[in-house]
């Protein structure tokens, strides 16, 4: 954590945790959050899906939601960025307050229920973001797609999200997996992720370009759910997961006083269930379809448990709003240390480590 955040957290801490989310926004898209350069390091370079990656670290959905700030997320030094979620038509959300912090524990609790600008407005926003984009920036975006609270088919939601967004990331993730809007938890089932996942290709197929699609799952899964996930999943032909988003589960180092309030919750506490359900999807799929993991990175130990345990890339959020704007440099820093410690010659060598002889 750099000194100065290390100064500002205690005044950010004091405001509630929506508005000081609004005000790091602010901050990023003004210009007032200095750059992070990360160094060229060949070992922690990486292909997934064809495509090369800088490093493995990359930004979840749900910081930038509304495609606000783009090129300053870039400039924090993740190598990926995944927007969103977007809905098809705008929607405000859950009732405030939906946002609860947890310091003592480095965790956050969340029940925003997809508050979005909609597919249309946030589409403007990545055209100009492309008018502006040149050869020399070549970042890599994922758009997170979600449903509206009141679409009774919401596989039709996901295909209307696939359809206005195709050109314009180079990942689509169909996002199945939060607490926070009713029924959508529901879709992981096998019938309904099967139905959904053959019509979000189906809509691929028939899309001006043809940007890679994953799975987000929730890591609040039991056995036979994993393996009907891993079993549709394989035969859907989607080009990745990301395993997972926030829990309902309270551990013990949640406060009873917040840990009663509904929603997901996020951080460090979730560190060991994530990579757990990472570790038997990563087993379940045989390898075969390459792994996000994301829940409770915050160092690079925890990046380097991630690809052990499967994962060829990872993200992180919360960690941000603990560790501050510096965060990436040293998880990707303490990466390459052991990565090399431990004799891999780059990530990919690492990936599933775990489980192979």
């Amino acid at each position: 954590m750099s000194l100065i955040y290390r100064l500002l957290r205690p005044l950010l801490f004091q405001l509630d945790p929506e508005k000081a989310h609004g005000l790091a926004i602010a901050a990023l898209k003004w210009g007032l959050v200095p750059g992070v350069r990360i160094p060229d390091n060949p070992i922690l370079r990486t292909k997934v899906c064809g495509i090369n990656f800088a490093h493995p670290v990359g930004l979840a959905a749900g910081f930038d939601k509304h495609a606000e700030i783009i090129d300053p997320a870039f400039s924090l030094g993740f190598s990926f960025i995944e927007l969103g979620g977007v809905t098809p038509l705008p929607q405000s959300g859950n009732a405030q307050p939906r946002m609860f912090r947890i310091a003592s524990a480095k965790a956050v609790i969340n029940r925003f229920g997809f508050n979005s600008i909609g597919a249309d407005a946030f589409l403007r926003r990545m055209i100009d973001y492309h008018n502006r984009r040149t050869k020399f920036a070549p970042h890599i975006i994922g758009i997170n797609l979600a449903k509206n609270k009141e679409t009774e088919d919401a596989a039709d939601d996901y295909v209307k999200g696939i359809t206005h967004f195709a050109s314009h990331a180079e990942f689509l993730t169909v996002n199945v997996s939060s607490p926070n809007t009713p029924g959508l938890r529901d879709m992981q089932a096998r019938e309904p992720l099967a139905n959904l996942l053959n019509r979000a290709m189906e809509a691929r197929a028939h899309s001006s370009a043809h940007p890679l699609i994953f799975l987000k799952i929730a890591p609040d899964i039991n056995e036979e759910q994993a393996k009907d996930i891993a079993e549709v999943a394989l035969a859907s032909g989607i080009d990745g997961m990301i395993v997972g988003n926030t829990t309902l589960l309270r551990p013990a180092s949640i406060p009873e006083d917040v840990a009663k309030e509904a929603g997901g919750l996020s951080g460090k506490p979730l560190f060991t269930l994530s990579t757990s359900v990472l570790a038997r999807m990563y087993q379940l799929t045989q390898g075969k379809i390459p792994l996000i993991g994301c829940g409770g990175v915050s160092s690079g130990a925890d990046a380097y448990a991630k690809i052990r345990a499967g994962a060829s890339l990872v993200q992180l959020y919360t960690a941000l709003v603990y560790e501050g704007p510096g965060v990436v440099k040293s998880i990707v820093k303490e990466l390459a240390f052991l990565l090399k410690r431990d004799g891999f010659a780059n990530v990919a060598d690492a990936v599933g480590a775990d489980f192979k002889k």
